[in-house]
């Protein structure tokens, strides 16, 4: 029954709505007698009735109504504000119950990517508190619901009454910062709190809170947060370096960095470096390729890291330039790559001195797939083994490659025969002459890409990742300073005591003296004799107890000079057991000075590098000059990462700086430059548009799924013939729908039809250190070139804004640019 009266508190209503125009309620009341449906689903003591209760502030309200809810086991959601007609101020605000609604029926016709749960129960219960004065009052409360409330063991689960507090939310962050995954950040804090029931957030909680940080870094976009990143590096990092390269609708497709460390360590360990691209796993499937090379801990070290969006010459040709500018165009002596055409004709053309070799690891890795059932053969396996790593001259190289292809007939295997003219990338013959410091492959560089495995995703965002890869480098960095410490605290204990061991245990250090100490022992089991004299140069034959192999070994007693013919010292820069036996017969009781590499020494980031003291005595030369201030630049910010940790050191080295500053000023006044100093460039700044995110790179056959297996391959053969025919039918059709599409002519029509006048040079308008020289008066980043230069390189394509051209070219059709007519951006 329906009944009428003032409005008054209620008690415990199974239904109270009250007319918004009108002071008076009506209720519908349950019959006496009646049994409730659902039990235990209204207030019933004075403490959960909310009605008549004031608090301050609309999240004292809603703390107030949510833990009211969270009491009895249901969650709460905002609803709508109702404002005065007078004021226009907010005069009444609800809360309701989660479960308050009806959801609409779906479209049949629309594909959901997630199908949610129907929750919606239509629920009536909620509050409404009043506004006045600052005064928030509960003037409507409907206690009641039409569902079941969660049990006090499932209470936690309810979405009102998680929430990650600031507490927790930096525990989260910081364990991520670590490296920790979410699963055991959320387990950690699970643990600390005594089970996940007392956490008051689940671990999707935690997810979507990471996944929030990781946007807030984002948030410009990716591209352009990742050039926000790299400057603010710059900024404090003056040697920091970075090149970027965008294509025509500004879209970022390659970039390079490294930081100020890594050129100091190109400085000291740039000899040799292992360049690898096979790691491919981050949000747009673009190349990651980092330059690793090898510390005198034989430990790896970082020179610096790339991203590119595709594996062409051009790409890398644009790379290894910007890796030249970046480390003061001194190339590297030998070079370790997988096996890629556009990658060795991008080095013959950079890297001009620079030894190419390749992975000797790739190429056992991939020869069964070409050798077939010789893979099987134990005899062939022996004399392809011996080609790889087991020859001591060319002419034995040659010899054993006239046997294998004598006995298999090989002499039409396309394969073998292009290996055999590539055979002084691979076969280790061929690199006794250069210094390759022992590394037959890019295994270490491997070994880096399964570190940073644990970092990216196909999920993570470059800036995500440059983040993160620049904590790993200083973890990296952080294990050097920890040998450089030990090497320092005292010497290893030669096995035997020995001038030459102990000279050796206190100029390497702890790694490069047990490689050192290894070798001597050998070279007390071995066999000499001496086989000529010649004035003061002696010849020797050494054979190796259990080996048949004899080494030469010339020494020269004037210039205290000894050579071996396994040539381990101009390999790997460490004297070989041949050559040390020799020094013993010789009474020689301490390491010649010319046999002590540096970048193996526990000195070795100290002073001018070898090649550093060459050019300086190139007065004139002005390449010497950028090799001496480079070499300054090395030394100086050397110096600063060491004393920026104390404060006395910080004192002694700014007082050093400044007596040395003053000092210089005084020899400057006396002298007659024949130039003058000029001020310092200062960057301009200049409205740069935003760099949008790269495409999503298409690789080469990559997936992230299983590869099959042989015999599955061979299955799937047998299903080429009607894929192709079906194949064939798809791509009728795709030429019968591109030839009634009379929108886009072909490139042949375009040119015959086209009749333009000259267009204007759209030359960059600025240009400069740290400057994107990419601009031109229509706001569009191109290249340094016109377009009539530019247009018989261009293919048809259907996404470049036909509105970033003159008006005169607007009836052109849609162009894209070669993807080698790319713009460069670089900082330093």
């Amino acid at each position: 029954m329906l009944v009428e009266f003032p409005a008054y508190k209620p008690i415990n209503p199974s239904f109270s709505h009250r007319d918004p125009n009108s002071s008076t309620r009506f209720f519908m009341t349950a019959k006496e007698n009646e049994i409730p449906l659902f039990p235990n689903r209204v207030a019933d003591s004075d403490d959960d009735n909310l009605y008549g209760k004031t608090v301050s502030n609309e999240d004292e309200a809603y703390t107030l109504y949510n833990n009211y809810a969270l009491r009895l086991g249901f969650s709460v959601r905002r609803s709508r504000y109702r404002y005065s007609s007078k004021t226009g101020k907010i005069s009444q605000r609800e809360f309701l119950c989660s479960k308050e609604g009806i959801t609409d029926d779906d479209n049949p016709l629309e594909v959901k990517k997630v199908n949610r749960l129907e929750t919606r129960t239509g629920c009536k219960a909620f509050i409404r508190f009043s506004i006045e004065n600052g005064v928030w009052k509960v003037i409507d409360f409907q206690p009641t619901h039409n569902h079941d409330l969660a049990s006090p063991s499932e209470r936690h689960l309810l979405k009102s009454g998680r929430k990650i507090s600031k507490e927790k939310a930096g525990v989260i962050d910081t364990m991520k910062d670590a490296g920790l995954s979410t699963k055991d950040v959320y387990a950690y804090i699970s643990t600390e709190h005594g089970g996940d029931e007392n956490v008051g957030f689940l671990q999707k909680d935690c997810s979507n809170h990471v996944h929030r940080q990781k946007m807030v870094k984002v948030e410009a976009g990716d591209a352009q947060s990742l050039m926000n990143y790299l400057k603010k590096k710059k900024a404090e990092d003056p040697m920091f370096f970075y090149a970027v390269q965008v294509d025509q609708k500004n879209r970022l497709t390659n970039f390079f960095w490294r930081d100020g460390r890594s050129k100091i360590d190109y400085d000291s360990f740039g000899d040799v470096m292992i360049f690898d691209t096979t790691f491919r796993t981050n949000k747009y499937n673009l190349i990651c390729a980092p330059f690793v090379g090898v510390n005198h801990h034989w430990n790896n070290v970082m020179f610096g890291c790339a991203f590119l969006l595709d594996e062409t010459a051009a790409s890398f040709k644009w790379l290894f330039q910007s890796f030249l500018e970046a480390m003061g165009n001194r190339e590297p002596a030998t070079i370790f790559t997988d096996q890629d055409a556009a990658m060795a004709k991008a080095i013959r053309e950079v890297f001009k001195t620079t030894k190419h070799r390749l992975c000797l690891w790739h190429i056992s890795k991939n020869a069964p797939s070409h050798l077939g059932h010789l893979s099987g053969d134990k005899e062939f396996q022996a004399l392809w083994n011996k080609c790889c790593t087991g020859c001591e001259t060319e002419m034995e190289f040659q010899e054993t490659w006239d046997k294998m292809n004598e006995i298999y007939d090989l002499s039409g295997h396309s394969w073998l025969n292009g290996m055999y003219q590539i055979r002084s990338k691979w076969s280790t013959v061929f690199g006794h002459d250069f210094f390759s410091a022992g590394i037959k492959s890019s295994q270490r560089s491997e070994s880096t890409n399964n570190v940073l495995n644990s970092i990216s995703g196909k999920t993570t965002y470059l800036t995500e990742f440059t983040i993160q890869f620049d904590k790993l480098v200083t973890g990296m960095r952080s294990r050097e300073l920890q040998e450089d410490f030990r090497c320092k605290q005292g010497t290893p204990k030669p096995l035997v005591r020995c001038g030459i061991l102990e000279h050796a245990a206190i100029v390497y250090t702890r790694t490069m003296y047990m490689v050192f100490q290894k070798e001597f022992i050998s070279s007390l089991a071995t066999i000499w004799r001496e086989v000529n004299t010649n004035e003061s140069v002696s010849t020797y034959e050494v054979q190796e107890e259990g080996h048949s192999r004899v080494r030469t070994v010339r020494f020269h007693e004037e210039k205290n000079e000894v050579l071996c013919s396994c040539k381990k010292f101009e390999a790997k820069g460490i004297l070989c057991c041949h050559a040390l036996r020799i020094l013993s017969v010789k009474n020689i009781t301490k390491l010649p000075n010319d046999y002590i590499l540096q970048r193996w020494t526990k000195e070795a980031k100290k002073g001018m590098m070898g090649y550093e003291k060459g050019y300086a005595s190139r007065k004139t030369n002005e390449e010497a000059k950028i090799v001496w201030r480079n070499s300054m630049m090395r030394i100086a910010s050397n110096l600063i990462y060491k004393s920026q940790h104390t404060e006395s050191i910080r004192k002694t080295f700014q007082e050093s700086l400044l007596s040395l500053e003053m000092k210089l000023e005084q020899e400057l006044e006396n002298i007659d430059l024949d130039g003058h100093i000029g001020k310092e460039a200062t960057e301009t700044d200049i409205n740069v548009e935003p760099i949008l995110n790269p495409p999503c790179a298409k690789s080469k056959g990559l997936n992230y799924t299983r590869e099959k297996g042989h015999f599955e391959k061979r299955k799937a053969k047998s299903t080429k013939v009607s894929s192709r025919k079906k194949s064939q039918s798809n791509s009728m059709h795709e030429q019968m729908t591109l030839e009634r599409n009379p929108q886009y002519p072909t490139l042949q029509q375009y040119v015959r039809n086209a009749q333009y006048p000259a267009l204007p040079s759209l030359a960059p308008q600025f240009s400069g250190v740290g400057h994107f020289a990419t601009s031109n008066p229509l706001g569009m980043a191109i290249p340094d070139t016109s377009f009539m230069n530019v247009l018989p390189n261009i293919v048809p394509m259907v996404h470049l804004n036909q509105g970033s051209l003159p008006q005169v070219y607007s009836d052109i059709p849609i162009w894209q640019l070669r993807e080698d007519n790319t713009t460069s951006k670089s900082v330093n």
